[in-house]
């Protein structure tokens, strides 16, 4: 062997460094340990119906009296100021419990009142949302909508970055009280197409992105 190739020898056993390498590959490539994939569809559990909280902003739609409607912000107190009726409380009721509950209170000066109730701007609460944390180009918390998926969270928050080892991405959710970690494979998802890894969310959701080991 030359004196220049000599120079370039790398000390020890070649086959321990080639045996390093490709265990530092599959830990960058693995799935999160010890943890179930999160079920491509939820069985079981349903969305609640939307809880007005403080902050919203409601639209009170009395049905010909035009006088009696009004948009209205839900104070910190949890309660509403509408013509006719003063401090009701919203904050806690769906906008069909508050509509029955308006009805009520106007009857005693409306022959039959009729109420609608429609959520202009809504102060989301945690449980509402779906939080994502760590490697995507734009963490943040997304709105859930109806059948929301993973793809579709990944897509509101730009994808992920080039540090993410998306394979081992943990969903968090809590079920029953309880808080349950799943495996998530986005990597997969995102740039193998792969619809298998492609699961429902639910509103109260944590995807954890971390960063590649390597």
């Amino acid at each position: 062997m030359t004196a220049t190739a000599q120079k370039f020898r790398l000390p020890g056993r070649p086959g321990l460094w080639f045996a390093a390498l490709a265990a530092l590959l599959l830990v960058g490539c693995q799935t999160a340990p010890n943890l179930p994939e999160a079920p491509a569809a939820v069985e079981g559990q349903t969305v609640p119906d939307y809880v007005i909280g403080p902050g919203d902003s409601l639209n009170i739609s009395v049905w010909r009296h035009g006088d009696l409607s009004a948009t209205v912000p839900v104070r910190p107190d949890g309660r509403i100021t509408t013509p006719l009726v003063e401090d009701m409380p919203a904050a806690g009721k769906t906008p069909a419990q508050l509509a029955r509950d308006m009805e009520e209170e106007l009857s005693g000066y409306v022959r039959e009142p009729v109420v609608t109730v429609l959520v202009n701007n809504i102060a989301l609460p945690y449980s509402r949302q779906v939080r994502v944390i760590g490697q995507a180009t734009n963490p943040q918390a997304v709105e859930y909508r109806d059948g929301m998926t993973l793809l579709d969270v990944m897509i509101a928050v730009g994808g992920l970055t080039e540090f993410a080892a998306g394979n081992r991405a943990t969903l968090q959710r809590v079920v029953d009280g309880e808080t349950l970690s799943f495996s998530v494979r986005l990597n997969d998802l995102i740039n193998r197409g792969d619809v298998g890894a492609n699961a429902k969310v639910l509103p109260g959701d944590v995807l954890v992105i971390p960063e590649t080991r390597f």
